[in-house]
C-alpha cells in the first residue's frame, strides 16, 4: 500500500472522528471526557479553561475534521489542518494531565495525535 493511500485512510479517520466528537457526540457522556465531565463543553470547564476557548477549539476541529477529508481528493490542503489538529492534540493531553485523569482517558487524543503526526510525515 502506498504511502498516499495510508494517508488517505488517517485522513478520513481523523476527519471522520473529529466531526463524530464535536457534531454528534458534543453532549454525550463517555469515558474519556476529562475528570467528571458529562459533556464537551463540562469537559473544558473541568480543565479550567474560559468558555469561549469550548467554540474556538471546537471551530478549528470541524474545519481541520473537515479540510483532512476534503483533502483526499485536494492534498494541498492536508498539512496545515493536520498541524493544527496535532498542536490541540498536544494541548488536549496537557489539560487530562491537569487533572491528573487516568491513561486511559488519554487514549483518543495521543490516537489523533499519532495519526496526525503520520500524515504529516506522509504528505
Amino acid at each position: 500500500m502506498s504511502a498516499h493511500w495510508v494517508s488517505n485512510i488517517l485522513q478520513v479517520i481523523t476527519g471522520l472522528g473529529l466531526l463524530n466528537v464535536w457534531l454528534v457526540r458534543a453532549r454525550s457522556t463517555t469515558a474519556y471526557r476529562g475528570g467528571a465531565a458529562k459533556s464537551l463543553q463540562d469537559e473544558f470547564a473541568v480543565y479550567g479553561l474560559p468558555g469561549w476557548t469550548f467554540y474556538l477549539v471546537g471551530g478549528l476541529k470541524i474545519v481541520c475534521g473537515a479540510l483532512l477529508i476534503a483533502g483526499i481528493w485536494y492534498p494541498g490542503l492536508v498539512r496545515v489542518p493536520a498541524a493544527v489538529v496535532t498542536l490541540l492534540m498536544v494541548g488536549a493531553l496537557a489539560m487530562h494531565a491537569k487533572v491528573k485523569d487516568p491513561a486511559t482517558k488519554f487514549l483518543p487524543a495521543l490516537s489523533v495525535l499519532l495519526m496526525c503526526v503520520a500524515i504529516l510525515l506522509l504528505n
